[in-house]
């Protein structure tokens, strides 16, 4: 399967990836605190274990911080 994941395009052998999976995957570090969005829409945190990506799908991982003033 074909993703764009970030800006890159990568390939995957399995077929069958949640966006739970594709964060195991990607080694993300503290998946709960990362906002998902698949073809320019955001997906609910409670949607990631069911939401199955389809080849060519752009999926982004966005990271909140805090802080400034």
């Amino acid at each position: 399967m074909k993703l764009v994941v970030n800006g890159k395009e990568e390939i995957f052998d399995d077929n069958e990836i949640s966006v739970s999976k594709l964060l195991v995957l990607k080694d993300v570090k503290l998946p709960q605190m990362v906002s998902v969005q698949l073809n320019g829409e955001f997906i609910q945190a409670d949607e990631h274990e069911s939401r199955m990506l389809k080849d060519g799908d752009n999926v982004e991982f966005l990271y909140f911080m805090g802080g400034g003033r």
